[in-house]
């Protein structure tokens, strides 16, 4: 079997920006062009985000780029696409975001084992400014520490 590189695209702004309370992992509804040109290593979530439309969870923003050999069979890089989560998980993160300020955010993109696109999604709650503060400072320190430590080793 051929080996497959690990695709792993991650929304470093998500944790910065969100408090992520839960998480789920969703399937997304793709056409072909769009697989193969995340299996080479396309595609970004950083200006993503989720909502949710007559019971169905959909993705918007998310840019997958042009498939190199696609010709007329391409897709559009920022088409609206459709999260696949069970009815339950669908109503219970229907039911948070009816909560005062939470949001659903897209966490990572990545390839299973199997090789289905997943898209990880999670639970946020918007940081204050002295929040967003407070992680800069920890991040700070614990890079000081890790320093500290590979000085002495």
């Amino acid at each position: 079997m051929i080996e497959q590189k690990k695709i792993n695209i991650q929304n470093k702004k998500a944790g910065f920006e969100f408090e992520i309370i839960d998480r789920f992992e969703a399937g997304i509804v793709l056409k072909g062009s769009e697989i193969k040109s995340i299996r080479n290593g396309g595609g970004s979530i950083s200006e993503a985000f989720c909502f949710v439309r007559d019971s169905e969870l959909f993705i918007r923003n998310m840019n997958i780029p042009e498939y190199s050999h696609g010709a007329y069979a391409n897709h559009i890089p920022d088409s609206l696409r459709k999260l696949l989560l069970t009815k339950k998980e669908l109503s219970r993160i229907d039911a948070k975001i009816r909560e005062k300020g939470l949001s659903v955010i897209p966490l990572r993109l990545f390839i299973n084992d199997r090789g289905f696109a997943k898209v990880e999604v999670g639970l946020g709650r918007g940081k204050k400014k002295f929040d967003k503060r407070e992680s800069i400072k920890d991040k700070d320190t614990q890079r000081e520490m890790d320093r500290a430590m590979k000085k002495y080793k």
